[in-house]
């Protein structure tokens, strides 16, 4: 074989070669840009899909931020309605008490028996307390007792030499407790030690 001919040879294979290489390598380049396209594809369908889950997780909380503001709204109106009617109770027992004083008020128009109305008044007065006792209410004890700041007011000071200062040896008004915590405090006139002269 000749020279010229080897050559020809050999720039047909290296072309062969160029050429099986070349679609090897055409074929990888489709490859890609096969899946460059079903990339942009595949992501659009995951885009879509997360933006219906915004879209539904945004609804929901609308719902529950509508919900949570008419929740709102009941327990202020159910509020309201508890301070409104809270006293119903107490004043349905309250009223045979303004009954009996009714009463007696009549009473004392058609009559002059003093001692009467004034048993009248004692009656209604004890139903009256035991009506405040079930609703928690109790007198504060003053007469006899320490002067305590807590539970007396001291109104003005009265000079004893039988009794011990800092007493309370009158009331002018009564204290009272609602379950136990102070809501009027006794106004109480106090003992002190005789000014010596």
């Amino acid at each position: 074989m000749k020279e010229k001919d080897k050559d020809l040879l050999l720039d047909e294979k290296e072309e062969m070669h160029e050429e099986n290489g070349g679609n090897g390598h055409k074929h990888e380049e489709h490859k890609k840009k096969k899946k460059k396209e079903e990339t942009p594809a595949e992501l659009k369908k995951e885009l879509e899909e997360k933006e219906g889950k915004i879209k539904s997780l945004e609804e929901r909380l609308l719902y529950l931020q509508a919900d949570f503001e008419n929740f709102k709204k009941i327990k202020a109106k159910e509020k309201l309605d508890v301070l409104k009617y809270a006293n119903e109770v107490i004043i349905k027992e309250l009223l045979p008490v303004l009954d009996n004083l009714e009463l007696a008020l009549r009473h004392a128009e058609s009559t002059d028996d003093h001692k009467g109305i004034h048993e009248g008044v004692r009656m209604t007065l004890s139903e009256f307390m035991k009506v405040l006792e079930k609703a928690g209410v109790k007198s504060v004890e003053a007469v006899g007792k320490k002067f305590d700041p807590n539970f007396h007011e001291a109104f003005y000071q009265e000079e004893h030499d039988d009794v011990e200062p800092d007493t309370v040896v009158s009331e002018l008004q009564k204290g009272y407790l609602l379950n136990d915590r102070l809501i009027r405090p006794s106004r109480v006139g106090v003992s002190k030690k005789p000014d010596i002269q």
